[in-house]
């Protein structure tokens, strides 16, 4: 069966309890949380300027915590990372950021360092766009996925931010704090990541996917309210790490492709270009740059697909979509490629790939939600019993809290 998802009611309640235990009695005054999210196509689209088409998920991180005397930020997390500890200590910076000032002086608190996972942290206090801020303890609790494809590092970023806009506001400007929140990513956890995580988390709509077109950073609601269309995650358990995988190099191939166009990314590239330059590209650089280029195309038309109820078609365009990550663009593995085989087997499955940067990860499937359960016992049964489940809701973006 599906793996219950936590309620935002019991985070909320995780993150209290958690925060009196380790600094006091006294409750945290003000919280945010922020989901992550799943995407249904555009894979490797968005740090080339094309189309994707992600949804909020009810999986989410929450910050909770108050102002405290002093420059001094203590963050707690609940999650276990091996080996590393589980509380850092900041000294907040005194100056606002400067985008031309790039990242703090080799020694300096908010510099890259570790534990590994409090980078996200210093990366989205050094690109907030409102300083000085105050002092501050809080604690961080999720119920996304490490290591899933599902953006835990997103959703944490974003979560963060939303908290830090209690303390001392910024603009309030929505697009901009996406930005900042893939900065962070970028400087200080080292990902060379696209917008598509962060902007989804921030934007994300209750009841729709969003179209998101990565040039202009703008967005087309896409509704998803038909009672008897499901979106079924698969967690295969297989971890991946985008900051030690290829997913750096995979950005560095179609940079080199684009520029061997003429082009100043994929996005402006057309099959008939991409096929007269082939010998000039070279295999690799070739297929790479194949799978963005049709993999946009794919994205629009599925889009329009949902808008139209045709799951069928919609369905083609997934597997499709799967077939080009695993033969041309190579992000696949065959934990991921048997459980989209595994889910394609059974009668009332429109769709199915893997989702998410790749090497590992989640797929998700497209299904009548009347086969749900027959679909994960077979994918239990192929897979090994492995593999985790979890029904996929649009839901809402990034939001303060109110506690009582």
């Amino acid at each position: 069966m599906a793996t219950p998802i936590p309620s935002l009611n019991q985070l909320v309640s995780q993150a209290t309890g958690l925060f009196k235990q380790m600094f006091g009695d006294e409750a945290p005054k003000i919280a945010a949380c922020a989901p992550g999210r799943v995407n249904l196509i555009g894979e490797h689209t968005d740090y080339n300027d094309g189309y994707v088409l992600p949804m909020a998920l009810p999986l989410v991180t929450v910050v909770a915590g108050s102002a405290s005397p002093g420059r001094e930020a203590s963050i707690i997390t609940a999650s276990e990372h091996a080996d590393e500890p589980r509380r850092i200590d900041l000294r907040l910076p005194n100056e606002g950021f400067s985008p031309s000032a790039g990242l703090p002086k080799e020694g300096l608190p908010l510099a890259p360092g570790l534990p590994y996972w409090a980078n996200y942290v210093r990366g989205v206090i050094h690109h907030y766009r409102a300083h000085p801020l105050p002092g501050f303890r809080a604690v961080v609790v999720s119920s996304v996925p490490l290591g899933a494809g599902l953006s835990s590092s997103a959703s944490l970023e974003v979560a963060l931010y939303t908290f830090l806009q209690q303390l001392k506001p910024d603009d309030g400007d929505k697009i901009s704090k996406a930005v900042a929140c893939q900065q962070a990513e970028q400087t200080h956890a080292g990902v060379p990541c696209g917008i598509m995580d962060q902007l989804v988390s921030v934007l994300g709509l209750e009841g729709h996917a969003l179209l998101i077109d990565c040039r202009p950073l703008e967005s087309i609601p896409v509704p998803l309210t038909d009672p008897g269309l499901v979106f079924l995650i698969t967690n295969s358990n297989v971890k991946h790490s985008l900051a030690s995988s290829k997913y750096a190099l995979r950005r560095e191939q179609c940079e080199n492709a684009a520029a061997i166009l003429g082009k100043a990314s994929l996005r402006d590239a057309t099959m008939k270009e991409l096929e007269a330059s082939r010998d000039h590209l070279g295999d690799v650089a070739y297929r790479r740059a194949r799978h963005v280029i049709g993999e946009i195309s794919r994205t629009v038309r599925a889009a329009e697909y949902l808008k139209q109820g045709a799951y069928q078609e919609f369905g083609k365009v997934m597997v499709e979509s799967h077939n080009s990550l695993r033969d041309l663009y190579e992000v696949s593995c065959k934990d991921l490629d048997d459980l989209v085989e595994a889910a394609m087997e059974v009668e009332g499955v429109f769709g199915s790939r893997m989702t998410g940067g790749g090497f590992g990860g989640c797929t998700i499937t497209l299904l009548k939600w009347q086969v749900i359960d027959r679909t994960i016992q077979h994918v239990q049964e192929r897979y090994g019993g492995s593999a985790t489940f979890y029904v996929a809701t649009p839901s809402g973006g990034a939001r303060a809290l109110q506690l009582s």
